[in-house]
């Protein structure tokens, strides 16, 4: 891989010729680290991956010593970690800092969705999470990891920032991990190194200037904006944070960083609080982070229609879960009490496509469970649960037919190492499968 000139004449202006020197041997010459983070109302522990070290800016992260195959893992089909990052989980440790209580909380950027489970996972009991992404397509992978992450109170939507803004809903937090020139992504993309050119950073640096003047009607005044990119560059970075105080009314705000990690702070020439993770500086890739807090209706309890399936579904779930049950088209879906009005204005004002917890799809006079039932932990004692081997789990999320021995007909739970991932309908013979088509493992098990 060859860097262009431009590129180290850049960073050489920015953090002086031999820190640019580092960087860019760093990017040429190491290989990534491979990094995950654990889904923490799932396990504390996974003891059959290579687990090395902490990140030391995350609660729940850790370094591997080598890359496994993810694909063959079970437990990552059923959300127990995401494989993240780790330069990105700082986004954690600024969440820490600037949340004290329930809030609304926006990911605005946010497929494939390694902030939204993170801020799903910080965020206090009460709070909401909206995770929009603009292209269908990769909102719909977006849906399909949070529905694994097995959270009740996120919703997923498909919209424009625009369209976010001018829906008239208002968010406590705003993260918005805005498309930048992707020089953070280097050493793991060699097309990025390809397409890169400083004319490329301008269009991005307006880019990210258009999404956050459009979407910011929907931060609350006094609310909070988490910024960040992968890039290195100041104009993505510095520039745009410098802009957004200056055109949109905001200030920035200071947060407590780990020493001695080789986090750097503002480039030379800048005044503003702010963090780089470099590679050949600290052990992850390219990313930068600000804070910054907005310059200075939701409406009461309502019922929800009652729903003939109401007392199947009920069964379905835990009797502790205290929640709203909605039909909308074929689909039952479960929102936990407290938060299921203002979850719903967002669904009026918002293209969504996950709200809360799928329990069931109606299929003629039957109600199939839904996947997402499984990944939330909280269906009830009306399913017979069933533990699979490595080899059986591997067939079910591969697609196949299963079939047990001595086991009732109708629908089972199915479990991997104590780990909920998914139902079969038992029809004697053998069990259909009913993981979703779109999510099962393409490739050869064997």
């Amino acid at each position: 891989m060859e860097l262009s000139t431009d590129f180290i004449s850049q960073m050489d202006g920015l953090i002086g010729a031999d820190a640019a020197t580092r960087l860019s041997k760093a990017i040429t010459d190491t290989e990534p680290v491979t990094s995950i983070r654990l889904n923490p109302a799932k396990t504390d522990s996974l003891p059959h991956l290579p687990l090395e070290s902490r990140v030391p800016w995350s609660d729940y992260g850790w370094y591997l010593s080598e890359r496994p195959q993810f694909t063959m893992d079970p437990l990552l089909h059923a959300g127990c970690y995401y494989v993240q990052e780790a330069s990105s989980m700082f986004v954690g440790h600024a969440l820490k800092q600037i949340v004290h209580g329930p809030v609304s909380m926006l990911d605005l950027c946010a497929a494939p969705g390694g902030k939204s489970t993170l801020a799903a996972s910080a965020l206090p009991q009460g709070s909401i999470l909206v995770a929009n992404e603009i292209q269908r397509s990769r909102a719909q992978i977006l849906a399909e990891n949070l529905v694994k992450w097995g959270n009740d109170n996120v919703i997923v939507s498909c919209n424009t920032p625009a369209q976010v803004g001018a829906s008239g809903l208002q968010f406590d937090i705003m993260l918005t991990d805005v498309p930048c020139s992707g020089e953070g992504m280097f050493r793991k993309d060699d097309e990025a190194v390809r397409d890169w050119s400083p004319e490329a950073v301008k269009i991005c640096a307006a880019r990210q200037r258009e999404i956050l003047r459009d979407a910011w009607p929907a931060l609350k005044p006094g609310g909070y904006l988490i910024y960040s990119t992968c890039t290195f560059n100041s104009s993505e970075d510095e520039e745009n944070v410098e802009w957004i105080c200056r055109e949109l009314g905001a200030s920035c705000v200071d947060i407590s960083c780990p020493e001695d990690l080789g986090i750097i702070g503002a480039y030379a020439g800048f005044d503003i609080p702010c963090f780089h993770f470099l590679p050949g500086n600290t052990r992850g890739e390219g990313f930068f982070l600000s804070v910054l807090r907005k310059n200075d209706g939701f409406c009461g309890q309502e019922k929800s229609a009652v729903i003939k399936e109401e007392k199947l579904c009920r069964e379905m779930l835990a009797d502790s879960y205290d929640c709203i049950l909605e039909r909308t088209g074929n689909r039952i879906i479960a929102m936990p009490r407290a938060l299921a009005p203002r979850m719903k204005a967002v669904s009026e004002r918002l293209y969504c496509l996950v709200r809360g917890i799928e329990v069931a799809n109606v299929k003629g006079k039957d109600s199939v469970p839904s996947q997402a039932l499984a990944f939330s932990g909280k269906a009830g004692s009306a399913f017979t649960a069933v533990g699979l081997t490595l080899s059986q789990a591997l067939d079910y999320l591969h697609g196949d037919v299963l079939r047990f021995e001595d086991t009732p007909k109708g629908y089972l739970a199915v479990s991997y190492m104590n780990t909920p991932i998914g139902f079969v309908k038992n029809i004697g013979n053998r069990a259909n499968n009913l993981y979703p088509a779109q999510w099962r493992i393409r490739k050869s098990i064997r």
